[in-house]
């Protein structure tokens, strides 16, 4: 299997790159990118950028060029209600909080395109089995509202629940990265660990305190998976 990792860190993109076999450094698109071997994957490591454009312009562009069966997009999340810093999120769903087409449109719903876009269940299963059910606590399988505000109040989290009462989880690419994998008809799992919690005390400081630990979590969970698919 082809499988292009767009991850958001420094850090993770090293954990990721000690473990590719035969990697060599390419540029794709102006994007500087490391390309190998894991287990019996060919792998194309790459970052994704911050917002919807960037993520969604940089998946294009990875995608058009490497041609990938699987594109796996990791990072960091803001907790929604439930989870706390540290915990793993393997969305089960992705959407947009911020997207309004006017009236006798549905919030949350890209023109042409379904309300929520729905990740590789091969590779929920694999985190299920190898990884754990919800019910064991510090992992999730919820539903992940993207949009272009680095969110960290209250009402802004309200806010995000009256469009998707649902969403465990907040950040600024999950839905923009689906939707241009579902315009190109190819599968993807987000992998986010949550990094802090909108709302809460210290929101901001929890943000910045927190970039060891997240690539590290991101990186086991990776390694875990992609051996399985």
């Amino acid at each position: 299997m082809k499988i292009a990792i767009l991850a958001a860190m420094d850090k993770e993109m090293a954990l990721l790159k000690n473990i590719l076999n035969d990697a060599e450094n390419v540029v794709i698109d102006n994007i500087k990118a490391f390309k190998g071997r894991i287990n019996h994957h060919e792998v194309l490591l790459s970052k994704c950028g911050i917002g919807k454009v960037n993520a969604a312009l940089n998946t294009l562009r990875i995608i058009r060029e490497f041609n990938p069966d699987l594109v796996i997009n990791s990072g960091v999340a803001g907790g929604a209600g439930g989870l706390k810093i540290g915990d793993l999120l393997i969305a089960g769903k992705v959407g947009y909080h911020d997207v309004w087409c006017g009236p006798g449109t549905v919030p949350g719903t890209a023109d042409g395109f379904d309300r929520i876009f729905v990740p590789y269940q091969k590779t929920i299963e694999i985190a299920k089995k190898y990884l754990g059910n919800e019910d064991k606590g510090g992992i999730s399988y919820g539903l992940i509202a993207t949009g272009d505000i680095f969110v960290s109040k209250k009402e802004e989290i309200e806010s995000i629940h009256n469009v998707f009462p649902e969403a465990v989880a907040v950040d600024m690419e999950s839905a923009a990265i689906a939707h241009t994998c579902a315009s190109e008809n190819i599968p993807f799992n987000i992998i986010r660990v949550v990094s802090d919690t909108p709302g809460e005390a210290e929101n901001i400081s929890q943000y910045k305190n927190f970039w060891s630990e997240a690539p590290e979590k991101t990186f086991q969970a990776l390694e875990v998976i992609l051996p399985h698919l």
